[in-house]
């Protein structure tokens, strides 16, 4: 008795796998924009950013990610 193989379970699997990284790499990304608008004058002057440039990257939407996630 032979069985076929069914690809669309792996399918299924790998499509449930990519969203979860998403997910968790959008996760990611909020919670580090979070923790950028909360840095004091003194930690945002050791990164090299302004108030302003902080909160600016802070209100972005983490669908607006690094380019080097998008490959």
């Amino acid at each position: 008795m032979s069985r076929a193989v069914s690809l669309s379970g792996y399918a299924t699997h790998s499509s449930r796998k990519g969203f979860l990284e998403t997910l968790l790499k959008f996760d990611a990304l909020r919670r580090q924009r979070n923790a950028l608008s909360r840095l004091d004058e003194t930690a945002l002057k050791d990164v090299g950013l302004t108030r302003e440039q902080a909160l600016t990257e802070a209100g972005r939407p983490v669908w607006d990610s690094p380019q080097h996630w998008k490959k």
